[in-house]
């Protein structure tokens, strides 16, 4: 996610942000957001993680 946030600001300095490369760089980094997301709400709702666990 790091990488994909620094690939973007690196892309978007370079090309003026002309280019689809920041916006690819950031739909990666979402798509990684959304997916951290859901296994997290899915640990909660099943109970493998949560709090005192």
């Amino acid at each position: 996610m790091f990488i994909s946030l620094f690939r973007g600001a690196f892309f978007l300095i370079k090309d003026g942000g002309s280019s689809k490369r920041t916006v690819h760089s950031l739909g990666v980094r979402v798509s990684i957001a959304i997916v951290l997301f859901i296994t997290l709400v899915y640990g909660f709702v099943t109970g493998q993680i949560g709090p005192g666990v």
